[in-house]
């Protein structure tokens, strides 16, 4: 098995299952986080990520999640190192340029730049909700109290056009970054041909154009409202 992982055709399918599990979290993600445009008074998405974090299956889902996104992060960088190291002499640009994406070609430049802004999300938000609940206000929805997830999210964009800016980049960063990266998971797992593989690239770039304008719509929502 460590064999199969440290080859080269290994260390690709580690990165497309990793890559494949994170598609789906962020889609769910943007489920929960597109409550917050839909009712102003917050209870939706204070119903939605009190479920997030009170649901069992969840609960266990969150270190195998945290588990998937560092093997992805640290799995590009050395499946990043490798390439480099099999390739000493540089292709030409030109020739590059003809033969594949901008987004192929710099994929680990954009997912560095993606873990930037997923580092100060989490402290912004994960880690505030997580590790200092105190810190929060409650509410009473329906007779359960829960966590104001709300004010925390939307108080942020509300008082900050700089966080609303930099939420928005980050935003078209993810969707170009997962442009390449969801039919790529499928090619290296095998499942295109011919027919199939221009399928893939179209649900991909329809899927990272959603994500990408799904999460924008949100701190522009806040900036544009409020």
């Amino acid at each position: 098995m460590s064999k199969f992982l440290l080859a080269s055709i290994g260390r690709k399918f580690m990165m497309s299952i990793t890559g494949l599990f994170l598609l789906v979290f962020i889609g769910v993600h943007l489920g929960i986080n597109l409550l917050l445009i839909f009712d102003d008074s917050g209870e939706l998405f204070n119903q939605g990520a009190h479920f997030m974090a009170t649901n069992p299956l969840i609960k266990i889902m969150e270190p195998v999640l945290g588990l998937g996104f560092l093997i992805h992060i640290i799995w590009s960088f050395f499946l990043e190192f490798q390439n480099w190291k099999a390739r000493p002499v540089k292709y030409d640009k030109k020739n590059l340029s003809g033969s594949s994406s901008w987004a192929s070609r710099n994929m680990l430049v954009l997912g560095a730049l993606v873990l930037v802004f997923l580092v100060i999300h989490v402290i912004n938000f994960f880690w505030v909700i997580k590790f200092n609940p105190e810190t929060m206000a409650s509410v009473h929805i329906h007779g359960t109290e829960m966590d104001d997830a709300y004010t925390l999210v939307a108080g942020l964009f509300k008082v900050s056009v700089a966080y609303g800016i930099f939420y928005v980049l980050g935003d078209v960063l993810l969707g170009v970054h997962l442009s390449h990266g969801f039919w790529s998971s499928f090619q290296t797992l095998g499942l295109n041909n011919k027919h199939w593989m221009k399928r893939w690239q179209l649900i991909g770039m329809l899927y990272s154009i959603v994500v990408a304008i799904g999460f924008a719509v949100i701190p522009l929502y806040f900036l544009i409202k409020f």
